[in-house]
């Protein structure tokens, strides 16, 4: 066997072992994706090498994808979500730079290795991505990641289970939750008889309750047939309408309205009636459904959006985002109207268009070698920052040109994760022969280091939600989870209590997360 073989063997079973520790799971936790770079680095030990260019095509393909699916929310955050989880990231992930680098000052850290702790703490792979590719290929920047990363997703997790004790009841319920209260959030349809003479005649923009409560009248009952509600609907007493909303909502609006319809049967006609449509159209971006009057325009009625992976129905005042996907309800013919306004059909954009990647990627490299002159001092983003540029301007405009910034979940999440994985098992067995030369070198004071650039930030930010944002205990705990970029302590904080508010504040602050640490990693690097 040839050694370029050998090398392509032992990536895909360096790749293989990893993800199957990352599925081994122990009260909740596991290292997923990262499990890979364990049994790199003992491969790397052990003399085994992989092909030199897994890493960099995975470093390219990781962050693109990385800004195609954060593109899209990125900038709303700013403009929607306000500035206490903003203030609260970003102070959380400077107060962690700055104290790996006071902790790479005062042990004699090498550049590559403090940068492995500062991402690992934080369990930020692109971090590791970005200090990797500014670094000389035999440095230690995945040893200190490797040691940190433990002490990353376990500290958090353990963090989350003391917050209670910190923060006080008076500061979640300033959310209007103690959390203490389960809500099922769950969206279901409900039919419901009009008796409430109070509504006739008027439009369900006419009632607060309708708006409060979220919810959307999708259709209304014509000879025993369900249809979509005309433009010119209006309420009257003895109609039946289908409501849609979440279950814990839903009853408030059958008050309002009248009474359940019991043991009554319907059939949706969901194939002439119903379309999944993507926003991609400037018609629709950033405008509200307010704004937009889609029911008097096409006859259309939006009873759900599916963003980020998460569904729920929209308010009236809910603004649209590039990559949406509505679920939109109106006769044949508006339907279609709409879809040619709105965007594209679901289904239409299931296949990732392959030339408007390799071009995105191929433009991403170039921004990436471009050198800005800041004085004496020559920059590039590097093969890290110029894709992910790339991918978070494409997926915020929808397209530049002929690449287009759309790519289906399935299909993003595969190539991340194919790209993460070559980069990661690229990266642990490059530093893989230094692993116990390194932990004998440093000894205990490598992961006490860790332990300290875990706790700080984390202080920091209870700190500022309690005394400066003024963060309810939920949304303080699922930005505190965003800003550490761990997955496992927002499943912690989901599992104890039944609320969305932990998992809107971690989806904010994520991406902001990941960027503001794939620019610090190098960042530090230049500072030691």
């Amino acid at each position: 066997m040839s050694e370029s073989t050998e090398e392509i063997v032992t990536l895909f079973g360096v790749i293989c072992l990893g993800l199957m520790l990352g599925r081994i799971t122990w009260r909740g936790i596991s290292l997923g994706t990262s499990g890979v770079v364990f049994v790199a680095l003992a491969a790397g030990h052990l003399g085994y090498a992989v092909p030199q260019t897994a890493g960099t095509v995975g470093i390219v393909l990781f962050v693109y994808c990385l800004g195609i699916g954060a593109g899209p929310s990125f900038l709303g955050m700013f403009l929607q979500r306000g500035r206490s989880l903003i203030i609260l990231a970003v102070c959380m992930i400077i107060s962690a730079g700055l104290i790996a680098w006071g902790v790479a000052e005062m042990l004699g850290l090498s550049p590559g290795l403090a940068a492995g702790l500062f991402a690992g703490a934080l369990t930020s792979t692109p971090a590791l991505a970005a200090a990797s590719e500014r670094l000389p290929l035999d440095t230690e920047v995945a040893v200190g990641f490797g040691i940190a990363y433990p002490f990353g997703v376990v500290g958090v997790v353990l963090f989350i289970n003391i917050l209670p004790r910190l923060l006080s009841d008076r500061s979640s319920s300033t959310h209007g939750t103690n959390g203490n209260t389960p809500l099922d959030r769950s969206i279901t349809r409900v039919l419901v008889d009009v008796t409430n003479p109070n509504v006739a005649g008027k439009r369900s923009r006419d009632l607060a309750i309708f708006a409060k409560a979220n919810c959307q009248i999708s259709r209304v009952m014509v000879n025993d047939k369900l249809q979509p509600p005309p433009a010119s609907f209006q309420l009257e007493t003895g109609q039946r309408i289908l409501v849609v909303g979440a279950k814990c909502h839903i009853p408030e609006v059958v008050e309002v309205l009248g009474q359940e319809c019991q043991d009554v049967e319907y059939v949706l006609d969901v194939e002439r009636q119903h379309r999944r449509v993507v926003v991609t159209s400037k018609n629709v971006i950033g405008q509200s459904l307010k704004q937009l009057h889609l029911l008097s325009k096409f006859g259309v009625t939006i009873s759900r959006i599916t963003r980020q992976d998460v569904e729920f129905v929209p308010s009236p005042s809910e603004i649209l985002q590039s990559g949406d996907a509505l679920t939109a309800v109106g006769e044949l013919s508006g339907l279609e109207q709409f879809v040619e306004f709105a965007g594209h059909r679901e289904r239409t954009l299931e296949e990732t268009d392959l030339i408007s990647l390799l071009l995105g990627l191929t433009l991403g490299i170039f921004v990436g070698h471009v050198n800005f002159e800041l004085g004496t001092l020559s920059v590039s983003l590097g093969l890290a920052g110029g894709p992910l540029l790339v991918g978070l301007v494409l997926g915020h405009m929808g397209h530049i040109g002929p690449i287009a910034g759309w790519m289906p979940r399935a299909a993003r999440f595969l190539l991340s994760e194919i790209g993460l994985s070559l980069f990661l098992a690229q990266a642990g067995a490059q530093a893989g022969g230094q692993l116990f030369s390194v932990i004998q070198r440093y000894g205990v004071v490598l992961p006490l280091g860790a332990v300290i650039i875990v706790i700080v930030p984390l202080a920091v930010g209870v700190l500022l939600a309690k005394y400066v944002c003024r963060l309810g205990r939920l949304e303080a705990a699922g930005g505190i989870c965003g800003a550490m970029t761990s997955t496992p302590g927002l499943g912690a904080v989901t599992s104890m209590v039944d609320s969305s508010i932990p998992s809107t504040s971690y989806a904010a602050v994520y991406p902001l997360a990941l960027i503001l640490m794939t620019i610090l990693a190098p960042l530090l690097i230049s500072q030691l």
